[in-house]
């Protein structure tokens, strides 16, 4: 059977409607550059007005068929976040803070994933109101412009459940409310006032307004852009503590929230996945720090800086506030191993997430206890419910895919012939999302010393990590743009 033509029109409106959001928000770093009188920062108004308009050229006219499927849904939200990255790394270039084209791409594209991997060698040295806009980059990228825009305007009735499926992150995403657009209105609800609630106690703390906003940006999108050299270190104990608590809350499904919102208690306490991420953290923190008290002696820090790192490496924030890659061995492999755990499905948080590892864990417990047992049936359960054949199999499709990129990743990177420890770790901090590694891309060095060519492959897996690879794959694929699929 032939395959549907794909809608190119709703696809062109939808992407000219992102465009139109993101010029809106460039007007906020244009008015940071006002209050702090950076010339460069005015910038940003005609570069506003500039995409302001070529998005309304685009989206001025609604289609009549708004209708679209699975893959008219990955085909957005790749191109969306393709063009989203161009659009936001222009200021950067114009305005030489950043003067080369990729390391400005690689810049935007680590803020808008999340990551928070940067190639900036004197971070203080940028004007705030591009400080501003690159920490703002991970707010938005955390739930996902889609969903944004989702909120403002109805873009394709009932059939949007495929953008939000295709941007949103882990194996299972579903409605919470039976209309799409309340779904997404829930979602960013739920963002704003987790935000506003990290904002309001950050300042009660003294937090400087500005670092605090930039905190709160890096917090809830769990992307981990420092606006000082020396990341988090600076600021108080309280300050830090609370930044650890925040990257933690916004590593949680946000299904645990909307049910804890709708007094459904039980509901948000028996997700499965949740109580082995809170198991797997104090796990890590357990394990770093005997590591450290028979290990590294009075020279290493206490479990406040521990359970801070722990937080920020599992939820893939990236924030420091020690050079963890002066711990001992033992310290370091556990946070490389969460790097790949990540958050869970359905958070802000990057990783393979907790909730596939959940699967494979039962998946080969069933396949044990099949072959011990050959006439018993089981099947892999979570929450109680069975987890669907076709789930499954875009699980292990994913990890198959996962391993590919990463190996080819490596491959790549390995030309510029820097050592094993900095391109694996390289590649797992921009392929998760994380931010820092370890040795040359540790916490107190950047990437900035990495090829164009490898900086091209960290922009791919950076995006690829935050769309859950397929959607790019998707993009790529000549069977996507044929009319008969």
């Amino acid at each position: 059977m032939r395959d549907k033509i794909m809608n190119y029109a709703v696809i062109w409106f939808i992407i000219g409607c992102v465009i139109r959001v993101e010029a809106m928000f460039m007007l906020l770093p244009g008015v940071v550059g006002l209050i702090y009188k950076e010339r460069s920062g005015l910038l940003f108004f005609p570069l506003s007005v500039l995409f302001y308009t070529i998005g309304y050229v685009m989206s001025r006219r609604k289609p009549a068929n708004t209708r679209f499927y699975a893959r008219e849904g990955y085909v957005v939200v790749g191109l969306s976040w393709v063009v989203l990255s161009c659009i936001g790394a222009v200021p950067f270039v114009l305005s030489r803070t950043i003067p080369s084209p990729v390391d400005a791409m690689f810049e935007i594209v680590s803020g808008f994933t999340t990551t928070g991997a940067s190639i900036l060698k004197d971070v203080e040295a940028m004007p705030k109101a591009y400080l501003f806009w690159r920490s703002f980059s991970h707010w938005l990228g955390g739930m996902g412009i889609l969903v944004f825009v989702l909120v403002i305007l109805p873009i394709a009735g009932g059939h949007s459940i495929h953008l939000i499926r295709a941007e949103s992150t882990g194996p299972q995403v579903g409605k919470l409310v039976p209309r799409m657009q309340r779904t997404a209105k829930y979602l960013y609800t739920m963002y704003f006032v987790l935000s506003v609630v990290q904002l309001v106690l950050l300042l009660a703390f003294k937090m400087p307004i500005f670092d605090a906003l930039c905190d709160v940006f890096g917090t809830a999108g769990t992307g981990g852009f420092g606006i000082k050299a020396d990341s988090m270190a600076g600021y108080s104990n309280a300050i830090q503590n609370i930044t650890t608590i925040f990257m933690l809350i916004f590593g949680i499904n946000f299904n645990f929230f909307f049910y804890i919102c709708t007094f459904r208690l039980k509901s948000a306490f028996g997700i499965e996945e949740v109580r082995w991420y809170f198991a797997i953290y104090f796990l890590a923190c357990i394990a770093i720090f005997f590591n450290l008290k028979y290990t590294g002696g009075e020279q290493y820090p206490d479990i406040h800086h521990i359970a801070f790192q722990v937080s920020s490496v599992m939820t893939s924030t990236g924030y420091s506030t020690v050079d963890f890659d002066q711990w001992p061995e033992l310290a370091k492999t556990v946070l490389v191993g969460i790097m790949f755990t990540g958050a869970c499905a359905g958070s802000t948080g990057g990783g393979i997430k907790v909730a596939r590892f959940v699967i494979y864990f039962k998946q080969a417990s069933v396949k044990m206890l099949s072959m011990i047992h050959p006439r018993s049936v089981k099947v892999v359960k979570m929450d109680g419910q069975r987890v669907d054949d076709e789930v499954l199999n875009t699980v292990n499709n994913f990890l198959f895919i996962y391993a590919i990129i990463f190996a080819g990743s490596m491959l790549i990177l390995a030309c510029d012939n820097m050592d094993f420890t900095t391109n694996f770790t390289a590649v797992a901090a921009t392929l998760n999302n994380i931010g820092p590694g370890l040795a040359g891309v540790g916490p107190a060095r950047n990437f900035a010393d990495y090829s164009d060519l490898s900086k091209i492959v960290m922009i791919f897996d950076m995006l690829a990590g935050r769309l859950e690879i397929f959607p790019m794959l998707v993009l790529a694929a000549p069977a996507t743009w044929r009319k008969n699929g």
